[in-house]
């Protein structure tokens, strides 16, 4: 320290002093910087006073690493260019206000072993006891958080910060400094590091451990330099082809001043901006809580991870309940009403998964909560690593354009549309790339038809199942997804995944027994509210275009599959019918029959006496009997049903042209009791009844008591009389009636003027006892639903 005095009275000093512009008190700045400062009292010009004015030496900093290098170092010379160093004392224990209950249990058990070790008596049921119950009591209040306490946890004094995670899930690391502009922000951390043999970029933002570290670091707040300094990094990484994984832990961007007049805003949205472009796969992390754009700045990645107990949030909860409630004290409701818990975001779809944190917070276990943190980080990387360039940039592109919803064409009141934006008219090229999906699938679908038309035309081309069955699935899934969305767009997606839940524990948990009649009731709720709001729906149109372009498939599929089976039904009839005709026994019978005939003599069938007629009926039934039974063999419903005169007339009556419109009446007519028959069983009543039926047949097993068994008959009888009353509409019976009288006028205008009988399919034969009989096939009886 050195010291110099200055003398009043000689003319030097007094042309030392005459200006204060030059320094201080007069004195040259100049010769400050070599000699203390000397300062004469006011009214004492004369006398000699010194002041003595001593210089701060700054510490140095060891660069880049010190002479005598700590062995025991992890990364060896590396972890010296780093300002993080390990804590010299244990941070203090932090309660949060919730958990004030477990530290009275804990106080007790420790209270318990301190008398148990004075007196010397045994207390060790009671010791556990209280540990049990401490464990219970830990569980249950940190599996049912409020959204407030969660962010309480994230904000937590002890919680582990990007570094201590970089440290503990890196192999090797070193951290990268300065913007390139003179500045380096020490809120966000840079560097490199290795994991498992590959080299990835680390961009976090940095909180303090203490008070000191949250004064060096800005409490994790960034300033433009420190984006600044994270995008020249990211520019960094994607030209080398580092992958990216960024840490967010910041309550938002630091927004002084200064910052705002440096460009806070410009800063945060370039890097919004450019992280879209980078050919490298982001997978980004919340770590803690992450506010506004100061997280996004860094956070517009491929994945978007958070920590059980993070927070994701536009505004603060004490900020929104400020602006919303004028109080700080509503934070509590705000954070409920923003969704700003990891669940909640994953929801939303915001974020794309949630890695688990121990009981008590991250702060419990940092080592175990960092090893999660790279599973799950490593988990989403390879996934992204095996993208090619544009994929990736499209992933990124799509996970941020499906977030939110938004209502097209909506009316606005036209005192807020005189300063709105117009609407900027659509580009044509636009316009086409937009509907080529759309007239893609509509190709498709017409191109299949044509292709079925053919099949039905040209018996020898085969109808292309394959490409139907993928299309008809290719619109199921879309269709599901337009079924999504609206649900989203309605907010009702939360009501109907809660549903879902209760639905399959309520299963699983049933027994035997109905689901809760409450439960249906809200089922039928939901159902009708989706119902009503579905046309006002966004993506209404296109839900409605592949509704009906599935059902357009749906159709052709049940013709292709009608035609299919007709024929191989036909092959095996025939068959079948050729076997019993080729049976020894039934030739030996039409022999014999031929020859009595033959030895009667007679030329005409009127001829004939009864005794040859009733042998003739006689074996006539016994060879349809046998044919019946071959059928019934071929698991096809097969009648023996009374014959009329004229029947072979009656058998070919609607298959002639003019009767073509009679046929098109049938086939609608079938079309609506199937309808009607759908409905009936997807009533809430009748398949309460169905599901009762099938836990009582589950119930009775193979071989039920008779008891049981009389029961599920008459459960079966009331389902049948419930599905009779409902096909068995007024409009339905009353169509059926006029078809009747249609088809009955049919038959009395035929050429020869004979009276014809008529049989349809679907529940409309009308037959009448008359001699003989014919078999009825309904083959597809066996493919309704029971």
């Amino acid at each position: 320290m050195a010291s110099a005095s200055l003398s009043g009275g000689s003319s030097a000093s007094t042309d030392l002093l005459r200006s204060s512009r030059n320094g201080i008190a007069g004195a040259p700045n100049r010769l400050l910087a070599r000699s203390p400062m000397v300062m004469v009292p006011r009214g004492r010009r004369d006398a000699s006073v010194k002041v003595v004015a001593k210089i701060r030496k700054g510490k140095k900093h060891d660069y880049p690493w010190p002479d005598e290098i700590d062995p025991n170092a992890k990364a060896g010379p590396l972890s010296y260019l780093s300002h993080f160093k390990p804590l010299k004392e244990k941070p203090k224990l932090v309660t949060l206000p919730f958990e004030k209950p477990l530290m009275d249990l804990q106080k007790k058990i420790i209270d318990v072993r301190k008398m148990a070790d004075e007196t010397g008596l045994d207390f060790s049921d009671q010791i556990v006891s209280l540990e049990s119950k401490y464990q219970q009591a830990l569980k249950d209040l940190y599996t049912h958080l409020t959204p407030i306490q969660r962010l309480s946890i994230a904000r937590h004094p002890n919680r582990p910060t990007f570094l201590d995670h970089v440290l503990n899930i890196t192999d090797k690391w070193v951290e990268l400094h300065g913007d390139r502009a003179g500045y380096d922000d020490p809120a966000i951390v840079t560097g490199i590091g290795s994991i498992d043999g590959r080299s990835y970029m680390f961009i976090g933002q940095q909180k303090g451990r203490n008070t000191k570290e949250n004064i060096q670091r800005n409490f994790g707040m960034p300033t433009p330099h420190g984006y600044r300094k994270a995008l020249r990094m990211m520019y960094y990484a994607d030209h080398h082809g580092f992958p990216i994984i960024t840490f967010i832990d910041t309550p938002g961007a630091f927004a002084d001043l200064k910052s705002e007049e440096i460009g806070q805003g410009e800063a945060i949205a370039h890097n919004l901006r450019s992280m879209f472009g980078l050919k490298v796969p982001i997978v980004t992390v919340v770590i803690g809580e992450g506010g506004s754009g100061g997280a996004l700045a860094i956070g517009c990645a491929n994945k978007l991870l958070m920590l059980e107990n993070a927070v994701f949030f536009v505004a603060s909860p004490e900020a929104c309940a400020a602006i919303l409630w004028k109080t700080s004290k509503a934070a509590p409701k705000a954070a409920e009403k923003l969704k700003i818990t990891a669940t909640e975001l994953c929801k939303l779809k915001i974020a794309d998964g949630v890695i688990p944190e121990p009981l008590g917070g991250a702060h419990i276990d940092p080592a175990w909560t960092s090893q999660q943190i790279k599973i799950a980080v490593m988990g989403a990387m390879n996934e992204l690593l095996e993208m090619d360039t544009p994929t990736l940039l499209n992933h990124r592109m799509l996970k941020f354009r499906q977030l939110g919803g938004f209502i097209e064409s909506e009316n606005v009141d036209p005192a807020k549309k005189v300063n709105m934006k117009k609407k900027d008219e659509p580009i044509a090229e636009l316009e086409e790339q937009a509907s080529v999906p759309d007239l893609d699938l509509e190709l498709e679908v017409e191109k299949l038809k044509q292709q079925i038309e053919k099949s039905k035309e040209d018996a020898s081309f085969q109808p292309p199942d394959l490409s139907l069955n993928e299309m008809i699935e290719k619109l199921k899934k879309e269709v599901d997804r337009e079924f999504a969305e609206a649900a989203r767009s309605m907010g009702l997606q939360e009501k109907l995944e809660m549903l879902k839940k209760e639905v399959v524990k309520a299963r699983s948990g049933s027994q035997g027994q109905l689901i809760d009649p409450s439960l249906t009731e809200e089922i039928e709720k939901l159902k009708q509210e989706f119902k009503q709001g579905l046309s006002e729906s966004p993506n209404f149109a296109n839900l409605e275009y592949k509704l009906n372009m599935l059902k357009e498939l749906s159709k052709a599929q049940k013709i292709s599959e009608g035609s299919e089976n007709a024929i191989s039904m036909k092959e095996e009839v025939n068959k079948a019918l050729k076997v019993v005709m080729d049976r020894p026994d039934v030739k030996e019978k039409m022999d014999k029959l031929v020859a009595e005939i033959a030895d009667a003599g007679v030329s005409k069938a009127s001829d004939l006496d009864d005794g040859l007629k009733e042998k003739i009926l006689k074996v006539k039934k016994d060879i349809e009997s046998e044919l019946a039974a071959a059928l019934n063999s071929l698991q096809l419903n097969v009648e023996l049903v009374a014959q009329k005169r004229g029947a072979s007339i009656a058998r070919n009556l609607l298959e002639q042209p003019m009767y073509a419109h009679l046929r098109d009446e049938i086939d609608e007519l079938n079309s609506e009791i199937e309808e009607r028959m759908q409905e009936v069983v997807n009533s809430t009543d009748l398949k309460s009844k169905i599901e009762l039926l099938k836990l009582e047949v589950a119930r009775a097993g193979k071989s039920p008591d008779p008891k049981t068994k009389v029961k599920i008959d008459e459960m079966k009888q009331q389902i049948k009389e419930s599905l009779m009353a409902g096909i068995s509409s007024p409009p339905l019976l009353e169509k059926y009636e006029q078809l009747k009288e249609e088809i009955a006028s049919a038959k009395f205008s035929s050429t020869d003027g004979t009276e014809h009988s008529s049989s349809t399919n679907g529940g409309l034969n009308q037959n009448t006892s008359e001699e003989g009989s014919v078999v009825d096939v309904n083959a597809g009886a066996t493919n309704k639903p029971n």
